[in-house]
């Protein structure tokens, strides 16, 4: 959310010079809602290739030095993975609101004299 109001605060001037040209509210508001779902999407999926190159990592860690090279598999689950990815791209938009309904009630004009 921290990133999504600084993107708020530094993009004042262009929030509402956007909306002087004729943006209406419900379009700010599904641009910072789409770029908070992006943000936490990504940060989802980077999350999820680390998890399992550590899960792998430490799957053939295990094998080789605590049961002395037996095949102990490392496993992935979908569902977990599905989870994961559903789960980040709903906090992202859960806490995208606050700053995207901020964005989308600036004032034109106090927007604009701010720069």
């Amino acid at each position: 959310m921290n990133i999504m109001l600084v993107s708020v605060v530094e993009r004042t001037w262009e929030i509402g010079l956007r909306k002087a040209v004729g943006a209406k509210r419900r379009d700010i508001l599904l641009q910072f809602l789409i770029e908070s779902a992006v943000l936490s999407i990504s940060g989802g999926m980077i999350g999820i290739l680390a998890g399992a190159l550590f899960g792998v990592g430490t799957a053939k860690f295990v094998s080789i030095f605590v049961f002395k090279g037996s095949d102990y598999p490392s496993v992935l689950s979908i569902r977990a993975v599905a989870a994961a990815f559903l789960t980040s791209a709903f906090i992202g938009l859960f806490f995208g609101l606050y700053p995207a309904n901020r964005a989308a009630k600036l004032d034109p004009t106090e927007a604009l004299r701010r720069r």
